[in-house]
């Protein structure tokens, strides 16, 4: 089977989630890297791009010489990655689609709603796949996790408890850091920093394990540094479409968390722990019965876990491995296209340009909640309502 070719614009030298990306789309063989505008200085993308082992003519120095370049070659990109700052998602992943390339593109998808409206009409217009990189979904024992509420494991989901919390933010004195800098920059990160950029990993993950959608917010935010235009700490309750509730914590200044995403969910018949730290186990406690202690690898998983686990059992599977999910769904998903097929479910998993709204929409009501004090707000794109 020929391999897919692969592009990506940004995530150039020093990025912190290029490295992941391209360990992610090289992992299985499937895609092929082939071309990429990977840094906003042209001269230095090139030469990143060529050490990386990119062709001289297809190392571009920015996204619109990489579409002029790619848009005609009979051997173009087949996926495009889009990892540059949020502000610039829509335009770039826009274009793209509608020159009929398929696009994985950096959460947020979008800065405002009407954007993402757009590309989700754009991509079902084109038939073009346009899927958003919440790539924690891409870790066995979180679709374990789906694959158990999905089947009934747990009844009636009642709660879920998300949080996404760390502390690398809270150094005051490192506010011109530009690795920090520009999360809390409304021209580059949009209305929201926290929230937009941990909280809806954590809100997705809620609703991707859950099968639920976000209906109703009620927020509180604040900038725990008040040099900060934007929040660095939020807490937000919401309402789900299957009548769960749900309490989700995002902080950016938790002195002494390292990355701190969990989830739990608590059901009828039973409750479940995950924490993206220690990946490789999924607290499961039925009820009236015994803690339990699944571990990825082990027999008698889902399919979907099954599929997702990539080395033995007992050994350590981090985030590129998770990425490396998303993108084997993405490769299926474009072969099931290009052949006319129905893609195979296992591997219809990855989160799609719906998500990706979804979250743009509940960021802004959590925005608008917090600055009306906690009042509860409709969190539904307009176009879902």
């Amino acid at each position: 089977m020929a391999r897919l070719n692969w592009g990506m614009i940004g995530g150039g030298e020093g990025s912190q989630i290029g490295p992941a990306h391209r360990l992610g789309a090289g992992l299985d063989g499937l895609f092929g890297f082939a071309a990429g505008a990977l840094d906003h200085r042209p001269e230095a993308g090139r030469s990143y791009g060529q050490r990386l082992g990119l062709a001289a003519d297809r190392s571009y120095g920015d996204w619109r010489e990489m579409l002029a370049g790619e848009r005609d070659r009979p051997d173009r990109v087949d996926l495009v990655t889009v990892a540059t700052p949020n502000a610039t998602h829509f335009q770039i992943a826009r274009e793209f689609l509608a020159a009929g390339f398929h696009v994985l593109c950096e959460k947020p998808m979008t800065v405002t709603v009407e954007e993402g409206e757009d590309l989700v009409r754009l991509s079902r217009d084109t038939g073009r796949i346009l899927a958003v990189n919440y790539g924690y979904t891409g870790y066995p024992l979180v679709r374990h996790m789906r694959a158990m509420v999905a089947r009934g494991d747990l009844g009636r989901v009642r709660v879920v408890v998300a949080e996404f919390a760390h502390g690398h933010h809270a150094d005051a004195a490192q506010a011109d850091n530009p690795r920090v800098r520009w999360r809390y920059d409304p021209a580059q990160a949009g209305v929201s920093a926290q929230f937009a950029d941990c909280g809806i990993h954590a809100m997705h993950m809620a609703s991707y394990v859950t099968g639920q959608e976000v209906e109703r917010l009620s927020a509180d935010i604040t900038s725990c540094i008040p040099t900060r235009q934007l929040e660095d700490d939020a807490m937000v309750n919401f309402r789900m479409s299957g009548g769960t509730v749900g309490r989700l914590w995002t902080s950016s200044i938790a002195v002494g968390r390292q990355h701190g995403l969990t989830l739990q969910v608590f059901g009828e018949r039973g409750g479940l722990r995950w924490a993206q730290e220690q990946p490789n186990q999924l607290y499961w406690m039925p009820l009236n019965e015994r803690l339990q202690v699944i571990e990825r690898g082990e027999g008698n998983l889902s399919p979907e876990a099954d599929r997702a686990s990539r080395v033995t059992m007992g050994h350590a599977e981090g985030m590129p491995l998770a990425f490396a999910n998303i993108y084997r769904d993405l490769a299926e998903a474009i072969r099931a296209r290009a052949e006319g097929r129905v893609v195979d479910p296992v591997a219809d998993q990855y989160p799609k340009a719906e998500d990706g709204l979804r979250s743009m929409a509940a960021v802004h009501a959590v925005v608008a909640s917090g600055k009306a004090g906690g009042t509860w707000v409709d969190a539904r794109p307009p176009m879902f309502r």
